[in-house]
């Protein structure tokens, strides 16, 4: 899986970039999995908001919930769920396709016709998850933001205007862009992991759920791992990151 994924690394720069290909697989990762992400986030951010006033309130701080509310998301919440909800939903969706395309021979009908299978189908999937993966997580964010800020105005009637500034008093650039950034890392493992399992499988038919059911497993596994690595790599270069 590592000479695969490093593979995968020496071809994005090889011509020609299949850019159709990307543009296409950004929709299919991206624009499909805005309902999912968007429903997460809303509810996360409710149930977080429910979670922390009752503590909040206890000790007088209720107003620290937005700012709260927004370091959970940027900082940790929003990226590690977003990777975490991409991988079952896209994972799956990419171990399939390439089992079924291996299972039917329609991966060597394109090698026939003189075309690189691999950087024809595998390499496009992993840059749009790449490309993909830090405007979902932003998208979450702020979808957890707004549900933060429903069950906030429901339960204290707090106005839109208030929240918001409230939200982003403790807040530094720090904070959003290195963690938002480093989902780029969980996407190329979504889309290294599931391509392998569905592009490198010789079982037939039997092997397409066993590739998507592998991708999900692994692919999750290894965010989770990478999580820890790159937090500490934040924490390093972004010592002012830590909250």
């Amino acid at each position: 899986m590592t000479l695969f994924g490093l593979k995968v690394i020496a071809n994005v720069f090889r011509f020609p970039f299949e850019l159709d290909q990307i543009w296409s697989q950004m929709g299919e990762v991206g624009a499909r999995s805005l309902p999912l992400v968007a429903a997460s986030g809303l509810a996360l951010g409710v149930v977080m908001t429910l979670h922390t006033r009752s503590t909040l309130v206890t000790f007088g701080a209720s107003s620290m919930i937005p700012e709260l509310q927004s370091l959970s998301f940027f900082v940790e919440i929003g990226p590690l769920v977003a990777a975490l909800l991409v991988s079952g939903r896209v994972g799956a969706s990419i171990g399939a396709v390439l089992a079924n395309m291996r299972a039917t021979e329609q991966i060597d009908a394109i090698e026939a016709l003189s075309i690189d299978s691999f950087k024809f189908l595998v390499v496009p999937r992993v840059v749009a998850c790449v490309l993909v993966m830090p405007l979902l997580t932003t998208f979450m964010d702020f979808c957890g933001l707004l549900g933060g800020f429903v069950s906030e105005y429901a339960m204290s009637h707090l106005s839109l205007q208030l929240y918001v500034t409230r939200a982003f008093t403790g807040v530094e650039w720090s904070n959003f862009i290195p963690p938002t950034l480093k989902t780029a890392v969980f996407g190329f493992i979504i889309g290294t992991v599931s391509s392998f399992f569905g592009y490198s499988t010789n079982e037939g038919a039997e092997g397409i759920g066993r590739a998507a059911t592998s991708s999900v497993v692994v692919s999750s596994l290894l965010i989770i791992l990478a999580d820890v690595i790159l937090v500490k790599i934040i924490f390093l270069v972004f010592p002012e990151s830590a909250i």
